[in-house]
């Protein structure tokens, strides 16, 4: 079925080196998105919290902003409206970025900052869901809110909404194909143009769906790695904490056997 994948196309290449292209493009975009989109979320998730009202309101206004707008319609804003927006010089300059880069660069901030807002709203459900002795420990030892923050509060909450964000990696890679509609080559861009090229159309999206199928699957096996490696002790999964209570048990079910050996 996926034979026509290995045929050469017009320009002397393979379909499913076109397909290749397409990933490289969307783990480039994933990428860099994921991390733009984790430090502006972890700032703005902050920000949530903060007794600054100030702060607050405009992490608040970030966040309903961008996550109540669809994907699709920020990506045409941050291609086609900004750049007639901005001075007519700095405009200009924008819409004569050479291609793939014109597309490129809009479909990352769009993707960074929409995944941003939903990341935000994650930290703020981790911080909150912090004991409120946590802050109040730290003011006895003389923290201020900074360092309160960055050495106690932070890094628990990342912790905890470990599990949460692995919906947000996977969910960024399928974010993605949104970019085809202002011309990035994409993985869903190479599936449609091989379509359009061969009349194949289930191979075409049939592979492009096992590669994201695939990539899915590689991003949540991750992701339970780094849960499983900074899992804050206690807050593990029932089945996770239950052979530890089944030991504490035979330990101390076996006490009396070894207090009678001693005597």
């Amino acid at each position: 079925m996926f034979a026509v994948l290995l045929e050469q196309t017009a320009d002397g290449q393979r379909y499913i080196d076109w397909l290749l292209s397409g990933l490289g493009w969307t783990l480039t975009l994933a990428f860099f998105g994921w991390w733009i989109a984790f430090i502006v979320g972890v700032v703005v998730g902050i920000g949530r919290t903060v007794q600054n009202r100030a702060v607050a309101v405009l992490a608040r206004l970030y966040v309903e902003i961008f996550r109540n707008i669809p994907v699709l319609v920020q990506m045409f804003l941050w291609y086609f409206v900004l750049p007639e927006l901005l001075p007519a010089s700095l405009g200009n300059a924008i819409k004569q970025i050479p291609p793939p880069w014109g597309s490129f660069f809009p479909a990352l901030v769009c993707l960074g900052l929409y995944t941003a807002a939903r990341i935000a709203e994650q930290v703020r459900a981790g911080i909150e869901a912090l004991p409120k002795g946590q802050i109040e420990a730290a003011s006895a030892l003389g923290l201020s809110g900074y360092r309160t923050y960055r050495h106690v509060i932070v890094p628990q909450a990342l912790r905890l909404i470990i599990p949460s964000l692995t919906s947000e990696v996977m969910g960024i890679y399928k974010n993605t194909s949104v970019a085809l509609t202002i011309g990035l080559m994409e993985l869903t861009a190479q599936a449609r143009q091989i379509s359009e090229a061969t009349f194949q159309t289930f191979t075409a999206f049939g592979a492009a769906t096992l590669v994201y199928l695939a990539l899915a699957l590689i991003a949540y096996q991750g992701m339970a790695l780094i849960d499983r490696a900074v899992r804050i002790p206690g807050t593990g999964r029932a089945e996770d904490v239950k052979p530890a209570a089944t030991r504490d048990a035979q330990q101390l079910d076996s006490l009396p056997d070894a207090m009678e050996i001693v005597k």
